[in-house]
């Protein structure tokens, strides 16, 4: 027979593996595979100084630093992600992760990931991933995401920062050029989010979150998603216009941008104040491809 302590031992492993899994969760791991991705692209088109190992801790306490604004702003929403159908499953709603815990997890990595990237780079680049941390959760989670339709485009200032930061950590300096992938990404969020506000409109609505199809109505979202993928094409230049990339990359991201153009005109066309859930939905999609895209092309076109 097993002995009562090789039981207990047999039941906590499978615990303490879910709540791993739950904590990961809390740090939201596809946003910080994309932070990770741009913020090492604009490290490595800087031409880095830092030794190999740690330019790789310092993009993975960014990505670290990423996790916990996640994590906090999990914690202050999780009234919000009860109500949602694409939120509802999260740790918190669902009782795997105690609010209080989740708190005192994202504090814990906030510290760490900023004390710590100072210990291994420059004050820049730690004082950036703190700002990039506390305007997550104080500007946009608490204050503007429940207050404005506009809360996406000014809350996206900090998720266009990992580019910047990865730029900073290697050179202590912001340029025009770490400008410009910060830029991208800035101008790029609106149309993402917003297509996504269209066809979860309904979830929106039940968690009372003034996002634009909410407030303005279908035809004007519609508008300013097209608005906002036309502000791209001079966006995606000037990373060109400055001598920061050349053609391998100009050509074919004209090219990438112009069918973004082009399906988020598709969405446009649709009937007025109607949209079609397929073609917001492929907006969506896109857009992501686009902007993973985009940045690969700035590799290979600095690699070569």
């Amino acid at each position: 027979m097993l002995s009562n302590k090789t039981i207990n031992k047999n039941i906590g492993a499978p615990n303490l593996v879910n709540h791993t899994k739950s904590l990961i969760l809390l740090m939201k791991p596809r946003v910080m595979s994309l932070v990770i991705f741009t913020c090492a692209v604009g490290f490595i088109t800087s031409d880095p100084n830092l030794k190999t190992l740690d330019s790789i801790i310092s993009i993975i306490l960014v990505a670290m630093g990423a996790g916990a604004a996640g994590c906090l702003n999990m914690w202050y929403e999780a009234d919000l992600d009860a109500l949602m159908s694409r939120t509802c499953l999260r740790p918190i709603p669902t009782g795997k992760i105690n609010k209080k815990h989740a708190l005192i997890f994202g504090v814990f990595l906030s510290v760490f990931s900023v004390s710590a990237l100072y210990y291994f780079t420059n004050l820049l680049s730690a004082f950036l991933l703190l700002f990039t941390i506390l305007f997550y959760l104080f500007v946009y989670t608490i204050w503007l995401k429940r207050k404005t339709s506009q809360n996406i485009v000014i809350g996206g200032i900090a998720g266009s920062l990992p580019p910047v930061i990865g730029w900073a950590i290697s050179t202590n300096s912001i340029s025009l050029a770490s400008v410009s992938l910060f830029l991208i990404i800035f101008f790029w969020t609106p149309s993402h989010f917003w297509a996504l506000s269209l066809y979860k409109a309904d979830d929106y609505k039940k968690a009372k979150i003034p996002m634009m199809p909410i407030t303005d109505g279908t035809e004007k979202t519609k508008a300013y998603i097209l608005i906002y993928s036309l502000l791209m094409l001079p966006v995606v230049v000037l990373p060109y216009l400055i001598n920061f990339s050349g053609l391998i990359y100009v050509l074919p991201v004209l090219l990438l941008t112009f069918y973004y153009n082009f399906v988020c005109f598709d969405l446009y066309k649709f009937a007025k104040n109607k949209f079609d859930p397929k073609k917001a939905k492929k907006v969506f999609g896109y857009s992501i491809l686009y902007l993973f895209l985009i940045f690969v092309l700035f590799l290979i076109d600095y690699l070569i």
